[in-house]
């Protein structure tokens, strides 16, 4: 048992090399004006049940939850802006395996507003380890039920419908070796069925973080092995990714911030965004310090922040005070010059930034939201 823990243990901090590689080592600074480019990835579960996590809230529940966001969410935030004029839209990756017709329904209307988009999040394997033929089942048929509510994208806005993707559980490809997956091809079957990116990670502190991060890259390894993301080949400026799905990893590292008896006690800053841990400009300096960027493209910084929108105890960071003073100071900074240009973005629109930088453009880079993935239902600008 104490070997096993140990060995727990160790997995789950086998980045801190790299982490303190990186604050060793200088990393490119912007020449120019330095730009933002901030996603929230929203694993969006409107049957969870914090208290009895193996359990899902009633229907009647799950509706009120997604009616009461998608009412309330406009006027929570919508009144901060980015530099282009956008507020800030969650991507809302849903559970295929808890698909519901009523609540995409009404998720996919708030989205056809303005207000976000829907790509696919997927729990699987949890009692059992799943298979390969099962788990393609699972993703094909909720990305085409997502396509007939009008959802996801196409390349250069034609061919098969394309997603991103996040892991329930963490355990992306089997990383878990065998926990909540069971599926060592998994990555193939996300590229086979659409997939262009994964947002799954950060991880820590699970014990399926990988040792690389802070890095946005192909997949080195072949993709029908087991967890061929723990290695991989940097975005390169001037260098078309051929691999996909890429992986978009958000920030990781270690917070200093926080003394017990005047002395500083560090946590882990994963990019998670909670009323525990609410956003707030100084956890923005440590994402901006991750340094998540297309190699040779250092004036555009990405920042993939995740959350549980339908968590009830992180309301307040949701769509409360915590949330608004963080887009108020965000957003006050950016109009007084005082701060770095700050552009929301979508995981779709994310993804399409990094191709543009990927193919050597220059300028504004919200120009490039809508570069190769496009939406199947056009939405209009909030």
């Amino acid at each position: 048992m104490f070997a096993t823990q140990v060995k727990k243990g160790f997995l789950c901090l086998r980045w801190l090399p790299a982490y303190w590689w990186q604050r060793l080592t200088h990393r490119p600074r912007a020449a120019g004006p330095l730009h933002l480019i901030l996603c929230l990835a929203d694993h969006f579960e409107p049957s969870i049940l914090p208290e009895t996590p193996h359990l899902f809230a009633a229907p009647v529940e799950r509706e009120r939850r997604v009616e009461r966001w998608c009412r309330e969410y406009p006027n929570a935030v919508g009144k901060w802006r980015d530099a282009d004029g956008r507020p800030l839209r969650h991507t809302y990756f849903f559970p295929g395996e808890q698909y519901e017709k009523s609540l995409i329904d009404r998720l996919a209307e708030h989205c056809h507003a303005g207000w976000g988009e829907v790509e696919v999040h997927l729990h699987h394997g949890v009692g059992a380890p799943d298979t390969s033929a099962n788990t393609r089942r699972a993703l094909e048929f909720f990305r085409d039920k997502l396509v007939d509510h009008g959802c996801l994208s196409r390349w250069d806005g034609i061919g098969a419908p394309r997603y991103a993707f996040i892991h329930g559980n963490w355990t992306l490809a089997n990383s878990g070796n065998g926990v909540a997956c069971g599926v060592d091809d998994e990555m193939q079957l996300l590229a086979e069925t659409g997939c262009y990116a994964d947002l799954t990670l950060p991880s820590a502190p699970n014990p399926a973080q990988t040792a690389k991060i802070n890095a946005l890259y192909e997949c080195a390894q072949p993709l029908d092995r087991r967890a061929p993301h723990r290695r991989g080949r940097d975005l390169l400026r001037g260098s078309v990714p051929q691999i996909f799905p890429l992986i978009v990893q958000g920030p990781l590292g270690l917070d200093f911030g926080r003394r017990i008896s005047g002395l500083p006690v560090p946590r882990i800053e994963n990019g998670e965004v909670t009323t525990n841990h609410p956003p707030t400009m100084d956890r923005l300096k440590l994402w901006q310090q991750a340094a998540i960027t297309v190699r040779g493209r250092a004036d555009w910084l990405f920042i993939k922040l995740h959350c549980h929108g339908m968590d009830p105890r992180d309301e307040e960071a949701m769509l409360g005070g915590l949330a608004q003073r963080f887009l108020q100071e965000l957003t006050d900074g950016m109009r007084q010059g005082t701060g770095p240009l700050v552009h929301f973005v979508t995981a779709r629109e994310m993804v399409n930034i990094i191709l543009a930088a990927c193919e050597g453009v220059s300028g504004n880079p919200a120009d490039f939201r809508d570069h190769r993935l496009r939406l199947i239902k056009s939405v209009p600008k909030v």
